[in-house]
């Protein structure tokens, strides 16, 4: 008798060793991926800093996954998904590698690359998921994250274009052009601000300023360039810092988070607000924090779009779990539950085309809230995001140049 609990003891070790490892997972069907799943946890890390989407998540998500699948997600809110890309590898370098923390990650940009290149993500099993057939995988937004290839190491969750905000009541004309922009902010003192890299928004807007110091992206696109980035930096600098006693608080201090630029602007502090997710515009105005005067714009010479991501790491225990989230996260149903402008407005990761008939017409039927700029409109200037190596030397280059 204490042989064959032994016997079963160890048979029961080496399935949930088997259960942790990837490799085995890629060897089984669809249909054994879900039974594996049944009853486990999957902790999401992502960026915590919208009700609406955190609602989207831990409501519709959450809902859906413990009804059809008896998955138990626990939303974990984050300000900054390089933490767990460092929390993820610490747990390498101490030897966790199949017990991690994190389940799954919101990710993209240098935060993918970052994973990809120190072998923490989980690899080679996209192709399993059911609803990857609705990925038009040939879109080159979609197959490179940031100018990285994505390989089959994520999973694409939302497409975005960046757009700023205003109040038509106060500013009923807008510059339309970055260089219209940076002479409004001299025009129009203390009216305008920008939250100081490396937040995410603050970041991208920085990129604006510097693909119109370079004339254009052409230059910017494809590995880093060491001389045409010093030669670019330096206009990009120039600008900044001219502009820099013409913003809020005359430039002795930035907002920290996009967070904050969107209180100032909701207090009327600033006259323009700006963001990846345009969405977020008609949600604020939709929860009473922002006027009902408020409209968006992009930019005549371009605003950057890009691709968001789920993430699983390689140490994650609970793949098979967080493979279903994913799964669920790409169907028709909740692309376009998220798409919804009372939900959250998000643009969809999937090929419309390639959803049920009753899906589409869902899609056809949303009209986007007046104080969204529409995504077919921004997506007629649309600018590549550039590779991550551009934007750390960006970033870096800002802190030194400008906000020291």
């Amino acid at each position: 008798m204490l042989r064959s609990l032994a016997t079963l003891l160890l048979l029961s070790t080496a399935a949930s060793a088997e259960t942790a490892d990837g490799e085995a997972l890629k060897r089984m069907t669809w249909d054994q991926i879900v039974e594996q799943a049944r009853g486990g946890t999957v902790n999401w890390f992502m960026w915590g800093g919208s009700d609406t989407i955190n609602a989207y998540v831990s409501g519709y998500v959450a809902d859906r996954l413990k009804a059809d699948y008896d998955i138990t997600l626990n939303r974990v809110p984050i300000s900054d998904a390089a933490d767990v890309v460092n929390q993820v590898l610490s747990e390498k370098e101490a030897g966790v590698t199949d017990a991690g923390s994190v389940d799954l990650i919101w990710i993209n940009g240098e935060n993918f690359r970052s994973m990809k290149q120190a072998d923490l993500a989980f690899c080679g099993y996209t192709g399993l998921l059911p609803n990857d057939s609705l990925i038009n995988w040939d879109n080159p937004a979609i197959a490179n994250d940031f100018g990285v290839p994505v390989e089959g190491c994520e999973v694409p969750w939302n497409t975005v274009q960046f757009a700023f905000a205003h109040d038509s009541a106060k500013v009923p004309a807008p510059p339309q052009d970055m260089a219209s922009l940076i002479a409004w902010i001299k025009a129009h003192p203390g009216r305008f601000t920008y939250p100081a890299p490396p937040d995410f928004t603050g970041s991208a807007f920085l990129r604006h300023v510097f693909i119109h110091a370079a004339g254009g992206p052409d230059r910017l696109l494809g590995p880093f360039d060491p001389a045409t980035f010093d030669a670019t930096a330096a206009r990009t600098w120039a600008i900044l810092n001219e502009i820099e006693p013409f913003l809020w608080r005359g430039g002795a201090t930035y907002p920290t988070t996009v967070t904050q630029l969107n209180e100032l602007f909701a207090n009327g502090e600033i006259d323009f607000s700006f963001n990846y997710d345009p969405a977020q515009f008609g949600l604020a105005v939709q929860a009473g924090t922002w006027p009902e005067t408020t409209r968006s714009f992009g930019l005549t010479d371009g605003t950057i779009g890009n691709t968001n991501y789920t993430l699983i790491p390689f140490n994650s225990p609970n793949k098979a779990a967080a493979m279903v989230v994913q799964n669920l996260l790409l169907s028709g149903e909740a692309q376009l539950e998220k798409a919804k402008p009372e939900v959250w407005g998000a643009a969809p990761a999937i090929e419309i085309s390639r959803t049920p008939p009753e899906i589409q017409e869902g899609f056809a039927a949303i009209k986007t809230h007046p104080s969204v700029v529409p995504a077919a409109e921004l997506a007629k200037a649309a600018l590549p995001e550039l590779q991550a190596d551009w934007l750390i030397a960006i970033e870096k280059g800002w802190a030194a140049n400008v906000g020291n």
